[in-house]
Parts: C-alpha cells; sequence; structure tokens
C-alpha cells in the first residue's frame, strides 16, 4: 500500500492535486475545528458564545454539502467541515448545560454578572 501511494504521489495528478485550492483550502480550514477541540478540552463553557457556536456549526454544515456536491468530491474539506459540525455541536451542548441547565438559574447568573460589573 506504501508503494501504491509513493508511486501515485510521484505521479501528475498528485503534483496537480497538492498545488490546487482543493488540497491547500481545506487544510487551511483545519484550524477552526482545531481550535474548536482545544476549547473542548480546556476553556470553560462560561466563555461559550451561543451565537457564534451556531455561526459555525451551521457554516461548517453548509460547506459539508458543498464539498460533498462538488465535482470531484473534495473529501479533506468534507473531513474539515464534519469535524467542525461536530465539535461546535458539543460546544453548543456545553453552552446550553452551561446556561441552561445547571442547578443555577440563568436570571440569577445574568444578575450576578451585571451587578459585579
Amino acid at each position: 500500500m506504501a508503494t501504491a501511494f509513493m508511486q501515485w504521489a510521484k505521479s501528475p495528478e498528485a503534483r496537480n492535486y497538492f498545488f490546487s485550492t482543493h488540497f491547500w483550502g481545506p487544510l487551511a480550514n483545519w484550524g477552526l475545528p482545531l481550535a474548536a477541540i482545544t476549547d473542548l478540552t480546556s476553556k470553560d463553557a462560561k466563555f461559550i458564545s451561543g451565537p457564534m457556536t451556531l455561526a459555525l456549526m451551521s457554516y461548517s454544515l453548509v460547506f459539508m454539502r458543498f464539498a460533498w456536491r462538488v465535482q470531484p468530491r473534495n473529501y479533506l474539506l468534507f473531513a474539515c467541515h464534519a469535524t467542525n459540525a461536530t465539535t461546535q455541536g458539543l460546544q453548543g451542548a456545553r453552552f446550553l448545560q452551561y446556561n441552561y441547565g445547571g442547578s443555577e438559574s440563568a436570571k440569577d447568573k445574568v444578575k450576578d454578572a451585571v451587578i459585579t460589573k
């Protein structure tokens, strides 16, 4: 299998792929899901923005469809946005749990935030 990959990597098709936006665009886009994964493990849920999380998840769902419909299919872009949509969904669940699912009501949190400012 490694030999077959190396043969392909030396071909003109591989060079065309690696020097195209079909490769570099999705590769640059991986910053979004990597940041979301990092935030899942290291950031407190109080810093999550609900509207931004929803916007990023919606954006990724739209571009997942685009990556699937474009010809030839862009699997790297699809995987990037599938990962981002999943991690943003998890962030959204954390946001909802923190703001609406805890023992302290959302009104008390807002009132405390206003009083301390």
